[in-house]
């Protein structure tokens, strides 16, 4: 088993023990590759942090009050609250099922600058513009130092966090036996036109575009460290020949 990470899915267990998972969403950024297979982003963790430094792992992060906030959810669009309960679990309440998106959403602009959002009139976010990326490049960067809010930049921004890019993949908990748990769900999204990751950031030492095949590979002859959910989503995703058919594939569950 990959990695002393030993996760499991186990969508059924709540919050008890004597370490509580802290909520966590996080997103499988995808494109098509060269010849038409899957590609995913994945992002290695500065060496200093504590927690998983120098691991490869999908961009994401705890879900935060305000990602579940009235003001934050008003400005998300493509998904009822209702229907996010019904795809995360009953045991969560409408607001805080519908704040996993959210907190996917902006830990991917967060760590690697992606942004999956509309207009407030629905249309898609348009960054052809240099001006337009670097004016939000800005205020993700504010973000980073808490200068202002996720909420704060799309009220700004005129923007709406668009929840019908993010399709639910898969849902894991760390085992109680570790100090620092996750209680995390996985979703995959495909990379928007006219947009591209950054290649390193605040929380990210650099990132790669990679096919799962190779990142397996990679990790295989000790180059690509990673925790055990990382591998499993990998080893999911190479069972596809392309985008359009993981696509439909996770859609239609």
């Amino acid at each position: 088993m990959p990695g002393e990470f030993c996760a499991r899915r186990d969508a059924e267990n709540l919050m008890t023990g004597p370490h509580s998972p802290k909520n966590a969403a996080t997103v499988i950024l995808l494109r098509s590759g060269a010849s038409g297979g899957v590609e995913v982003f994945l992002t290695r963790r500065p060496e200093r942090m504590d927690f998983l430094g120098g691991a490869y792992v999908f961009p994401g992060g705890s879900i935060g009050k305000e990602d579940c906030s009235e003001r934050t959810l008003k400005r998300c669009s493509g998904l009822a609250r209702e229907e996010a309960r019904r795809i995360l679990g009953a045991h969560l309440t409408p607001v805080f099922a519908l704040g996993h998106w959210v907190a996917a959403i902006r830990e991917l602009f967060e760590e690697v600058g992606v942004l999956l959002c509309v207009t407030e009139e629905g249309r898609p976010l348009d960054l052809k513009e240099s001006a337009r990326r670097e004016q939000l490049e800005h205020k993700r960067r504010r973000m980073i130092q808490e200068e202002i809010s996720f909420r704060e930049l799309l009220e700004s921004e005129r923007l709406c966090c668009d929840a019908s890019r993010l399709l639910y993949f898969s849902h894991w908990l760390t085992p109680e036996e570790f100090a620092v748990r996750f209680d995390t769900r996985f979703f995959l999204a495909v990379l928007p036109p006219d947009q591209a990751p950054l290649e390193s950031s605040e929380e990210v030492a650099h990132g790669l575009w990679v096919t799962p095949e190779r990142a397996m590979q990679l990790y295989a002859q000790g180059n690509l460290p990673m925790i055990f959910p990382t591998y499993a989503s990998l080893r999911t995703l190479a069972d596809f020949e392309s985008v359009e058919s993981l696509v439909s594939e996770y859609a239609g569950r």
